[in-house]
Formats: C-alpha cells, sequence, structure tokens
C-alpha cells in the first residue's frame, strides 16, 4: 500500500510537473471581505472567467495583440473595482487600448514601488500571499464599472509591441496564467496568431503548447491553439525563423541555485537552410500494406486512399514500389519504378481487396530485396495484426530483417487498432531509424498516413549528425537524429557542461554526397537563465520515455527504473509506476527514493510478462513514443493542478497543508522557519524573486534555495529572525525606464469606432519588452454597493 501510495504520487507530480509556473497572469479578482466574512484569509478567488480569447497579428515583427475576456459575478451582491495590468522591470508599453463592455476607459500607471506597496497590503490585508509574484512590477491601473450578482462584464484590451529577432528567430510569447483566479476552469481558451513577414518565413514552433500551424505560402503562417474546461497555467510561447539564415538557433536554461546541478540544458531549433533548398533530394518510397481479411471494410479503404495520396504526390525524381500481403504476397513491380508511374500503380492499389493471413516476415524481406543501397529509403510498412503466416516469432522477424535490410533503409510503421504487436513494430522502427505511429479506433488512418508523407515528403538532408566543438554534451534527444525535410523542423535538447561560444557542425548526405555545415559563435550559457525554463521539463520527457521504451522492449534494469524515478519527482513526468491519485505526506527525498527503486524492481521481477498486444499495449506503446517524441508541454486535469504547483524548473507538491519543495530532502536539510507575514517573510520575497513566486502559493510553503529549506510557518508563531542581506528599492536604469503613453490608454475616437487594428507608431524605446508583460493581470478591488 506504502509502495502503492507513492507511486501515485508520480503521476500527480508527473502530470503536472510538465507545467512551468507562469511568471505572469491575467484575470486575477483581489475581493474586499464579502457581506459577514467568516474569521480567517479571504480568498481570492471570487469572480468566474467564462472565456479567454486572444487574437494576434504579426506583421514584419511588429505584433498587435487583442485580448477578449468575460467575467461573471456568481456572488449574491455588487461589486466594482480596479483593474491593474503588472508591468516587469525594464518593460515598455505603448500604443495601449481599453475597453469595458464597449467603453474606453481612462488608465494611470503605477511605478514599481507603489505596485509592490499595493501588493504588499492587499497581501497583509487579506492574509493570502498569491500576489507576491507580481512584485517589483510596475502597473496600468484602471477603473471598471460595478457588476451586480449573476452579471458579466467583457474586458477587451490591445497593445502593440515590437518582437525582436536574435539570429532570424523572432519569440512572441503571452502570458497565459489563471488558475488560481477563476472558481472554475475555463469554458473556452483560444490563441490564434497570424504572421506575415516580407522575408520567408522558414518554420514556426510552440514549446509550451501544442499548436496547429498552416502554411499559406512562404510569407504567411497562422498558428492556432484553442481548449475548453481548462485552467491555464504558463505561458504561450511561441518561436518562428525568417531570413534567409541558416536554419539553426539554440536555446538554453541554466539554473543552478534552483537545481543543485552545475550543468544546463539546451535546445536546437534546426529547419532548412536557404541554399538547401535550391537541390532536390531524390528519395525512394516502399509502400507495404497488409491485405490480409482483418483489413476488410473501411480500414482497408483508408489504407488505399492513402497509397494513393502518397503515390500522387510524389516527386519528379522518386522512385518507389508497392508491395500488398497476406498469406502470399503481390507486388507491383520486381524494382523501383519512376514516378511518372504512379498513375498505373494507383489502378493497381484500386484493384486489391482484403482476404488471407498475414505473413510479415515474408512482406518485410521482399520490401528489403527491392531497395536500393544508392540513396535514401522509406519503407512505410501498415498493419493491423499479429503474424499468423511464417515466420511468426517477433525476434525471429526482427532478426531476419535486420540481415536483409540495407543501412539507408528508414523503416515506418503504422499500427491499426489495438492487435498489433508493439514489440515488433517499435523494434523495427527504432533499430532502422523510423518511427511507430498508433492509429487507434475511431482515428482516421487515411489522414494520419497523409498527414505523415507530407512531411516526409522533401528531404533536404539526410543521416544527420551534430557535433558540437569544444563542448562536453551527454543525453541528447531524438537519437538517432531524423532526416531533415522541407517546410519541417527538428528540436534538438539534451545537456551540457560548462558553456560559452561554440561552433555547431551539422553534417549528413544530399544525393549520396556528405555535407557539413558550420555554425559559429553560438552561445551555450555559464550563467543562471529563466526565460526557457520549459526546457528542462521537455529534455526529461524524452529522456524518460526513451528509458520506458527500453524497459517495454528489453526488460526491467534497476539502473534504468532509477533514472526514472529521479527524474520523475525532479522533472514532474508520468512513470508507469504510478496508477491512481493520491497523496503522500512525506517528501520524496533520497532514502525514499531508493526505497521506491527497489520496490518496484522487486513488484516487476515478480510480476507476470505482458503481452504486446492489446489496448493496453498499444496505448502504453503511443503514450510512451509521444513522449520521446515530445516538443511541448500538455495542459494538467483540474485535479492535479490543485495539488502540483511548479516555479521555474522545480516542483511543488500540496501535502498536509503545506506546498512542499521536492528539492527538499529532509534527511540532508533542516528547514529556517519564516512566519507567514513577518518582516523577514517580506524581506525574503524582494531579495529573491524566485522564493518570492514560491511564497505565492500559500501560507505553508518549504522552498529550497541556493542550499537553503525556508518554511513558511503561522503567523502566530515565534521563530528567530534571519540574517538577509539589505534590500534596495527596486530601480530602473534611466536608459531602460518604463514609458506609458497615457493618452493612448483612452482610445482615439477613431479607434473607438472603428476598433483600428494597426498600431499607428511605434515608439523606439519599445524594444520588444512587452513580451513578458502584458496579458491583463486583472485585480478588482471589491466595494459592496449600498
Amino acid at each position: 500500500m506504502i509502495r502503492k501510495t507513492i507511486f501515485s504520487l508520480f503521476l500527480l507530480i508527473g502530470i503536472a510537473m510538465l507545467f512551468p509556473a507562469p511568471a505572469f497572469a491575467d484575470g486575477i479578482i483581489v475581493p474586499d471581505p464579502p457581506p459577514n466574512p467568516l474569521p480567517g484569509p479571504i480568498p481570492i478567488s471570487q469572480l468566474v472567467i467564462r472565456y479567454h480569447h486572444v487574437d494576434v497579428t504579426i506583421k514584419d515583427q511588429i505584433a498587435i495583440t487583442h485580448v477578449d475576456q468575460v467575467f461573471y459575478n456568481p456572488n449574491d451582491w455588487t461589486v466594482e473595482g480596479t483593474y491593474l495590468f503588472p508591468i516587469p522591470l525594464g518593460g515598455t508599453v505603448n500604443d495601449f487600448v481599453l475597453w469595458i463592455d464597449g467603453e474606453p476607459v481612462r488608465g494611470e500607471i503605477l511605478d514599481a514601488n507603489q505596485a509592490r506597496e499595493t501588493y504588499e497590503q492587499i497581501v497583509r490585508n487579506m492574509q493570502d500571499p498569491a500576489l507576491l509574484e507580481y512584485a517589483d512590477r510596475m502597473a496600468v491601473k484602471a477603473r471598471i464599472f460595478p457588476i451586480p450578482p449573476g452579471e458579466e462584464r467583457r474586458i477587451e484590451l490591445e497593445y502593440t509591441e515590437v518582437l525582436k529577432a536574435e539570429n532570424g528567430l523572432v519569440r512572441y510569447l503571452y502570458p497565459l496564467n489563471t488558475e488560481k483566479f477563476s472558481l472554475s476552469p475555463l469554458d473556452d481558451v483560444r490563441i490564434t496568431v497570424n504572421i506575415s513577414s516580407s522575408a520567408p518565413i522558414r518554420a514556426a514552433y510552440s514549446p509550451s503548447h501544442q499548436v496547429a500551424i498552416d502554411r499559406d505560402d512562404n510569407h504567411h503562417i497562422r498558428a492556432g491553439y484553442e481548449q475548453t474546461n481548462i485552467l491555464p497555467d504558463r505561458d504561450f510561447v511561441l518561436l518562428y525563423s525568417v531570413g534567409e539564415g541558416n536554419g539553426l538557433h539554440i536555446l538554453t536554461y541554466r539554473d543552478s541555485n534552483v537545481l543543485n546541478d552545475e550543468d544546463g540544458f539546451f535546445m536546437l531549433f534546426l529547419a532548412p537552410r536557404s541554399d538547401m533548398e535550391t537541390v532536390q533530394v531524390s528519395k525512394d518510397v516502399i509502400l507495404v500494406l497488409d491485405r490480409s481479411g482483418s483489413m476488410e471494410g473501411e480500414k482497408f479503404q483508408q489504407a488505399q486512399e492513402a497509397l494513393k495520396f502518397i503515390l500522387s504526390h510524389l516527386n519528379a525524381d522518386d522512385r518507389f514500389n508497392v508491395i500488398a500481403f497476406s498469406t502470399g504476397l503481390d507486388v507491383y513491380s520486381s524494382n523501383l519504378r519512376p514516378s511518372k508511374e504512379a498513375s498505373e500503380a494507383i489502378r493497381w492499389v484500386e484493384r486489391q481487396s482484403a482476404v488471407g493471413s498475414t505473413d510479415i516476415n515474408r512482406a518485410l524481406l521482399e520490401a528489403a530485396s527491392i531497395a536500393d543501397s544508392e540513396r535514401s529509403t522509406y519503407l512505410i510498412f501498415l498493419t493491423d495484426g499479429l503474424p499468423t503466416e511464417g515466420v511468426i516469432e517477433s525476434k525471429d522477424i526482427i532478426e531476419n530483417f535486420a540481415v536483409a535490410a540495407r543501412k539507408n533503409i528508414k523503416l515506418f510503421a503504422f499500427g491499426v487498432g489495438y492487435d498489433v504487436d508493439t514489440y515488433l513494430l517499435d523494434t523495427l522502427a527504432q533499430e532502422h531509424q523510423g518511427t511507430s505511429t498508433y492509429v487507434l479506433p475511431g482515428d482516421q488512418l487515411n489522414e494520419v498516413l497523409s498527414s505523415f508523407y507530407e512531411k516526409i515528403s522533401s528531404p533536404v538532408l539526410t543521416d544527420l549528425n551534430l557535433d558540437i566543438e569544444g563542448l562536453t554534451t551527454y543525453d541528447i534527444y531524438p537519437d538517432p537524429l531524423p532526416d531533415l525535410f522541407m517546410g519541417s523542423q527538428i528540436i534538438v535538447v539534451g545537456r551540457y557542461r560548462d558553456g560559452g561560444r561554440k561552433t555547431i557542425k551539422l553534417s549528413g548526405y544530399i544525393n549520396g554526397e556528405r555535407q557539413t555545415y558550420s555554425y559559429p559563435n553560438q552561445i551555450f550559457s555559464q550563467d543562471y537563465t529563466h526565460e526557457m525554463d520549459m526546457i528542462p521539463r521537455i529534455w526529461a520527457t524524452r529522456k524518460i520515455g526513451y528509458l520506458l521504451n527500453q524497459i517495454r522492449l528489453n526488460g526491467p534494469e534497476q539502473e534504468l527504473v532509477d533514472q526514472i524515478v529521479r527524474l520523475s519527482i525532479r522533472y514532474g513526468i508520468v512513470t508507469p509506476y504510478t496508477s491512481y491519485l493520491v497523496t503522500e505526506s512525506q517528501p520524496l527525498g533520497d532514502a525514499a527514493q531508493d526505497r521506491i527503486v527497489e520496490e518496484e524492481m522487486a513488484a516487476m521481477n515478480a510480476a507476470p510478462t505482458m503481452p504486446s498486444f492489446g489496448r493496453e499495449a498499444v496505448e502504453k506503446a503511443a503514450e510512451q513514443g509521444a513522449m520521446k517524441d515530445a516538443e511541448s508541454i500538455t495542459s494538467p486535469s483540474v485535479e492535479v493542478a490543485n495539488r502540483i504547483r511548479n516555479i521555474g524548473a522545480r516542483t511543488f507538491v500540496y501535502s498536509n497543508g503545506v506546498w512542499m519543495d521536492t528539492a527538499f530532502d529532509p534527511d540532508k536539510m533542516t528547514t529556517v522557519k519564516v512566519a507567514f507575514l513577518s518582516d523577514d517573510y517580506f524581506r525574503l520575497s524582494r531579495k529573491y524573486p524566485v522564493l518570492s513566486t514560491a511564497f505565492s502559493l500559500g501560507d505553508g510553503v518549504i522552498a529550497v534555495w541556493d542550499g537553503v529549506a525556508y518554511e513558511i510557518v503561522p503567523s502566530d508563531q515565534v521563530v528567530p529572525s534571519i540574517d538577509i542581506p539589505s534590500v534596495d528599492q527596486p530601480t530602473v536604469p534611466a536608459e531602460k525606464e518604463n514609458t506609458i503613453d497615457i493618452a493612448s490608454i483612452v482610445p482615439s475616437q477613431e479607434k473607438i469606432e472603428g476598433r483600428d487594428n494597426t498600431a499607428k507608431s511605434i515608439f523606439p524605446c519599445l524594444g520588444g519588452l512587452i513580451p513578458f508583460l502584458f496579458v491583463p493581470l486583472l485585480f478588482i478591488v471589491w466595494v459592496k454597493t449600498k
């Protein structure tokens, strides 16, 4: 029971720690005491946010963001209040427009000191520390109209910013965090970003959210994110590269104070170089289709449609062949054929029917015999069942294909339904530089296959190798690197030691000739960085996905289980050792982690071997495959979000009224006690912004910073004062002074009537700093209407 309890805590940690703690928020309600309040703290969350819509237009790095929110008052008293937008130190605001229920609203500016005093006073009065994470930031302030009971207020705002481009990589950030400040999940959250650029847009990617990217042409793309019934908990980040650049960008994250780890994390953003696009890389495509009796009906019709799509989208210099297999084989041609014969092959596919058993071994060996060693060969293998004819042992099939297959074959396996051998498909894909995809019941097979082929239809560089000169790197994923295709990108994550300016060399083959590209002066940070704190979680997700695959395919090893357990706690990644949600009352220090590993290894060794087919096996393979290839972070459930929080790259677990830092080890650390709302409490929050954000979790927190565990205890507990270096009042250098054009807060008549979304002017001081500031942070100071 203890083991299950601890393992179940991993599921909570695992789901939630994938999600970084936000630096900013919007839609925050700070109420005055309601009529006849109960004794004790007054919760901030008192309104419901109906929806949150964001429409962004970016033209040549000038971004106009329009935010539309509706707030509902579920209380039985009328309220009115103040709308505050926190601005981080150094931020610059211009061309800001605010409407409430369609009416323009006038505003004023609070400097950093005034804003901090406001936040701290609210914290003291309400005994709720949630606002501490916004300390030291200026704020825009505006009054709102009263909200009667049961009614709504629609608040819209619009602001303009200039986005910075660093070596051709542009970063747009929208702070999206309401999880503390809405009484219930939001019905609808939507972000739409339309980008147009005079220079070609090479690639786009979001490390924070799963977005759909639509490319109208080389100069226009659209990115969309949409969720329902959700409590947003992290910033929305969109990266895109422009210009005739080299196609490589590096992002790093380092935080040794928080993680007690000297090594850094990096993310490489690889897209095709402009000079790669001038050369057409020829490829061979071999389609292997299961036409056994179990494929009969809609599945086979969709498979035929997918094969017809692929054949009709071959490039001019491509070659192909098609193999249909069941009890026997039906091969379109004895050798590879030119793409001009595609129409004849399509008619051949249309004549096929589903009947017979499943001889996978023979089909794969036939495909291997057809392949040519001169150029890259993509073998697309589709099946819905287990081998039932000829060689039926998976290990024998894997060995036979390994002997017969040339090194240039990349195998992409598609398993349809639950009656497929995941061990066979995953091993074949892993050993032959491909991927395995599982098409679950209800999924559209033709859409899955067609979408896949669109991504790989035009390779520009194959058999990639990455070398970073003079830098020690390890745990790089994906491993091996996939081929690079036109219109796509590869996201590479890994760890590094030391740092500095380094030269990255990327090599690969173009039509059989090896090419090497150098990227000098790439900066691997040697100091603390915090802007891309989602990188550690994406890296850890991929590593755990890789380790889980090894255990599933090759059996458990204590070293692998040990790594998974420790990574799960540190970065919060879901592991198969967690099955249901419970709480664990004790911190998970080294001793607890050692015990978990031993217990889990004993349980795994004693458990019977699970089959590699069936619903559970397929769903597990699909889940672990998604982890291994993760490019972004996934949203937690509402239940988990209430129990697990993330601050930067750390995780806090709520247990027995205390938010506990998972870096806290009770066997090695003693806590330094700090009384809630004491002078030391506020001095610490001013001195260390990371602690300020951690303290905002609640009135009971254990947070580790620079090797010290600070424990927030009840305000009436007498504790000794602690030695904290003096804290200077936050200041802003003159050259980075926050400036806001007050006149622009009240929209002109032209804007009020026409809702002009075009920035009339962009001041030189804008400098692209606004990405970190502007989603509305709503503080409504409640007043009972008499």
